[in-house]
């Protein structure tokens, strides 16, 4: 049985295991095995963004070194598993931000660059790596989908949740306005612009709004919590759902 790394995210585990959990379901239903090195942490990206850099390399050795470590059955193999994250911002602080923070490391700098090849956001993992398309999920009624600015921009995933999404039977797919936009979450840039953040997600829950659709969509636990927050906020009856929730449900 092929088998994977699961790097869960700190938001997911603290505030939405529902998520992790559905990660999980679908990849075994699918076949695939799961290792969940239980020392890892936050993946850093707050403090890379806020300039912390020493304490980003800290935090950044230790993921890497918790998922060097193999179970006892894959000690001999030569070719460590990939690693799925259910989070384009973590997918991209991996790929991109770690080989820039240990430029120049004779030592990390390969290590964060052969870590960053083996992740995969969760969707583009199951679209281009195990070129699954339908899951054979149902969901009765309407979606719309947030494409997360990591997701979108920074590790280019767009096509593989909108396939994913198109193809779960009963749901109608509607189109977001300006759903290219940020939420307003941007890690550390809602606490220290958080006017700005503010009025983002009003234009955000505004575009939710104009679609009547009660479900929105998303790829990242840091969008879920800022749309979710500001839709309670505002007394909103829309819920806000991580892809792997909708793509369990059958």
């Amino acid at each position: 049985m092929p088998l994977v790394q699961l790097f869960v995210t700190c938001l997911t585990d603290s505030f939405f295991p529902e998520t992790g959990e559905a990660v999980v379901e679908i990849l075994q239903r699918l076949g695939i095995d799961m290792d969940f090195p239980a020392d890892q942490t936050c993946c850093g990206q707050p403090q890379f963004n806020a300039g912390l850099r020493k304490d980003a390399k800290e935090i950044a050795k230790h993921t890497i070194k918790a998922f060097e470590r193999l179970p006892q059955s894959l000690k001999t193999s030569e070719v460590l598993p990939d690693i799925v994250t259910p989070s384009g911002s973590c997918a991209h602080h991996f790929r991109h931000n770690l080989v820039e923070l240990f430029e120049g490391d004779t030592e990390w700098y390969p290590r964060a660059e052969a870590f960053g090849k083996r992740v995969y956001e969760f969707t583009e993992y199951l679209v281009d790596k195990l070129h699954v398309t339908d899951l054979g999920a149902a969901w009765d009624g309407s979606l719309t989908y947030h494409p997360s600015c990591h997701t979108l921009r920074g590790i280019n995933v767009d096509r593989q949740p909108r396939t994913l999404l198109q193809n779960v039977k009963g749901a109608t797919l509607v189109e977001l306005p300006n759903a290219h936009e940020c939420c307003g979450f941007g890690g550390v840039m809602s606490v220290e612009h958080p006017e700005l953040s503010a009025e983002w997600l009003k234009r955000k829950i505004s575009n939710l709004q104009s679609t009547n659709a009660p479900t929105l969509v998303v790829t990242d636990a840091g969008c879920l919590m800022h749309i979710l927050g500001g839709l309670k906020r505002q007394g909103k009856s829309q819920r806000v759902l991580h892809i792997a929730e909708i793509l369990r449900n059958s």
